[in-house]
């Protein structure tokens, strides 16, 4: 059967509807192994970790939090990050005070692009939202909150940005000052907007305008928390080269060092990374204290509870689907309990027998979602 007569078989709408009558679902409830977001996550005791190091941050003075998130490719770093992002995000929708940046491994190991794309976060908006409460501010307050600045040319542009929102050029000023703090080259544009002359041409004076501006905005109260999770630290280990991982590590620290508030961090690295990294820089592990150790499936009921939990996650999302209004949803499972335990055992068997051992939950959530495909083929028209 050629691929034209294969694909005039039902349309995606009439096998969803199809699915959602026999099982409640609307689809494949098991993602494949080359779906790395959008799933639903099975809480375990890394939760309690990641919401007592949260309830530290938010109710205190926000004293800042570092996570270290480790385990073996596939066990689950990558969903655990992804969710608590979209749980920060939706916990602080509408606050504009707190940011949350996501970072993956860049091709050169510089915590460079971390501080960049912090201050583009930050964007024009708050650094225009900046302008506009010193403007407002007493004169105390405004020197109160100067002071926490300690770069001289970082107290140049909060005065430009306070006189800028006086007389009505803050879009400009603030354009200028995004570009600034990312390190571009001064031109004569920034010289006359921010009163600049002197670039950030180091790490280090960019990490300590950064601190600045994080605290001044603290103090104005137009900021409050910065959320960064870094996925995949292990690749910035590509080279046969130390210095530039070394380079990369320190500034991590230096990071964390920068701001002892306001920080929350989750670091997702291997066990192997892990070990490596601390080798070389030993005074790294001290600010990595809080551990969160994710492992690979254990048990039979461990494979058992997840699978129905992604059973039953894809339940609650079709019977809120609009495409299924009035439909009633059918209870059947195409993979039962045993036809589950027999894929369990039969990975765990394969993965023996290959020398590797331990299996992760992409491993057995991809095997599930090919089970699920060939045993619903025939919706789609299949032999």
């Amino acid at each position: 059967m050629g691929l034209r007569e294969r694909m005039s078989r039902p349309s995606s709408d009439q096998v969803r509807q199809a699915s959602f009558r026999l099982w409640g679902v609307l689809g494949n409830p098991y993602p494949s192994a080359n779906q790395t977001t959008g799933h639903p996550r099975l809480e375990t005791g890394a939760d309690d970790v990641v919401v007592d190091a949260f309830q530290a941050f938010d109710y205190s003075n926000r004293q800042s939090q570092v996570l270290l998130v480790e385990g073996t490719q596939g066990v689950g770093k990558t969903n655990l990050l992804n969710y608590y992002e979209n749980q920060f995000r939706d916990f602080y929708r509408g606050d504009e005070r707190y940011y949350i940046i996501r970072y993956y491994p860049d091709p050169e190991p510089d915590l460079d692009s971390v501080i960049r794309r912090t201050f583009l976060n930050l964007d024009h908006a708050h650094f225009a939202t900046l302008g506009r409460k010193l403007q407002e501010s007493t004169e105390t307050q405004r020197n109160d909150a100067k002071e926490k600045a300690h770069g001289h040319e970082v107290k140049i542009v909060l005065n430009s940005l306070q006189k800028a929102s006086a007389t009505g050029n803050l879009a400009e000023a603030s354009a200028m000052a995004v570009e600034w703090f990312t390190g571009m080259r001064v031109l004569r544009r920034h010289r006359e907007s921010l009163g600049v002359s002197l670039r950030l041409d180091t790490k280090e004076s960019r990490m300590q305008a950064l601190r600045d501006i994080v605290y001044v905005s603290e103090q104005l109260g137009v900021f409050r928390g910065l959320f960064l999770l870094m996925d995949e630290l292990e690749k910035q280990d590509y080279s046969l080269s130390t210095i530039p991982v070394l380079r990369f590590l320190l500034a991590v620290r230096a990071l964390i060092d920068a701001l002892p508030r306001c920080l929350f961090m989750m670091l997702a690295m291997t066990v192997e990374a892990r070990r490596r990294y601390f080798s070389m820089l030993p005074a790294l592990a001290g600010r990595l204290e809080t551990r969160i150790m994710l492992t690979a499936i254990e048990d039979v009921e461990t494979a058992v509870a997840l699978s129905e939990f992604y059973v039953n996650e894809a339940r609650e999302a079709a019977a809120a689907d609009p495409s299924v209004r009035g439909l009633a949803a059918g209870e059947g499972n195409p993979l039962g309990v045993p036809r589950v335990m027999a894929v369990y055992s039969a990975l765990a068997m394969e993965l023996k027998e290959s020398g590797v051992g331990r299996m992760t939950q992409r491993q057995f959530l991809h095997r599930l979602h090919e089970e699920w495909t060939r045993e619903t083929r025939m919706l789609r028209g299949g032999a």
